[in-house]
């Protein structure tokens, strides 16, 4: 299987349902940090329903509208990227990011979203990516600005949870406003865009 290099320490690969036992002891270790904004997180409970979790995304990829990818760091799953969705004949997609604590502040998610948007843009030559994140979630917000999106606005008590109407801002980039890489998810030197 393959596996991508984030750092000397970080490998970016599928979170496949075959992982459910790993998938698991890292979603309750990240509970306190992702349970707040992230709806699955709080559903993925026991082995049955973290496996669901993974098999829709299993599922969706088999689709081609959505896919899931996990950062193990020395070894341990402690976070993900992934396609929340993923329209390939609108040329559009929404990426989404969890991490537990053990793996913040080593840029671990800017690194692995960029793999996945050098991806879509390069490879499946999508037009847009989105970043949505619950107002409030400032790391979230702050990874789509390292990300270089631009904030388009703010969806008022746009959806529930936990019994509270939620906003949620929208952040995107667009292909032609995509740096291409040195290919390990580095910004290429300026001057250089990908299209």
């Amino acid at each position: 299987m393959f596996a991508i290099p984030l750092t000397d320490d970080a490998v970016l690969r599928p979170l496949e349902p075959w992982r459910t036992e790993e998938f698991l002891a890292h979603i309750d270790r990240a509970r306190a940090n992702v349970d707040p904004w992230i709806p699955w997180a709080t559903r993925s409970t026991d082995a049955d329903s973290a496996r669901a979790v993974l098999q829709r995304y299993a599922d969706g990829q088999a689709r081609d509208d959505s896919r899931i990818y996990g950062i193990w760091l020395d070894g341990t799953l402690v976070g993900g990227v992934m396609f929340v969705s993923f329209d390939a004949a609108a040329g559009r997609c929404e990426i989404g990011c969890w991490l537990e604590a053990a793996g913040e502040g080593r840029g671990l998610v800017t690194r692995a979203a960029r793999v996945l948007l050098d991806w879509a843009f390069g490879e499946r030559g999508l037009h847009r990516a989105e970043w949505w994140a619950a107002a409030g979630n400032e790391r979230s917000v702050a990874t789509a600005r390292r990300l270089g999106m631009t904030r388009e606005g703010v969806l008022r008590q746009h959806s529930p949870y936990r019994g509270v109407r939620h906003d949620y801002e929208v952040w995107a980039v667009l292909a032609d406003e995509w740096p291409a890489t040195t290919g390990d998810g580095v910004p290429a030197p300026a001057g250089n865009t990908a299209g």
